[in-house]
């Protein structure tokens, strides 16, 4: 079993915005395989969708707690569904990677995102698997209000493309291993 975490900030405000870009291709994932519907679930302060990939069942987490308290639902659901860290999938911006290039990477520090941080407090440890979504743009616009901005046309053309193969890599990884989805999502 797996779960896998979109993260980004709840409500339209921030819908499109690249802090979002977790939390909308979690969405796409449990849509592109007919999981049902979101639901919201209290006790994990979260919007939930169930499915199965081949044999393993997922479930979608989309918080609805600010970025930066994001642990407080994610430990929560975890806990509740006894998935150990290595089962947990996590989908978040990463201002350090290009857009339209995405990183997979397990067991490392935040470097600085305030939701991984979150995570990271929650579920005292670093060891769970991270599919890390470029969003740099400019670089002389601060990260604070980078991760803000809403995507212009060309930008969200790119980001369908990582986010197409951010969905195969994560259905690859449920079904095969993470050491192969990191093998054909690095590519």
């Amino acid at each position: 079993m797996i779960l896998l975490v979109g993260l980004g900030n709840p409500g339209e405000r921030y819908k499109n915005t690249r802090h979002n870009v977790g939390r909308e291709i979690a969405a796409a994932f449990a849509a592109a395989h007919d999981f049902s519907e979101f639901r919201f679930e209290k006790k994990w302060k979260s919007q939930v969708a169930e499915g199965n990939i081949g044999k393993t069942k997922a479930v979608v987490v989309l918080p609805d707690t600010m970025m930066n308290k994001s642990g407080a639902a994610i430990a929560p659901a975890a806990r509740f569904f006894k998935i150990k860290p290595k089962g947990i999938f996590m989908i978040h911006d990463d201002a350090d990677i290009p857009l339209g290039r995405a990183k997979l990477s397990y067991g490392k520090h935040s470097a600085g995102h305030k939701g991984v941080e979150s995570a990271i407090r929650a579920l005292k440890t670093k060891d769970f698997w991270r599919f890390r979504i470029g969003i740099a743009g400019k670089r002389d616009i601060p990260a604070e209000k980078l991760v803000l901005k809403k995507f212009t046309h060309d930008e969200t053309r790119i980001l369908k493309k990582i986010s197409k193969k951010t969905v195969e890599a994560i259905a690859t990884a449920a079904t095969e291993t993470c050491e192969r989805a990191m093998n054909e999502y690095h590519r």
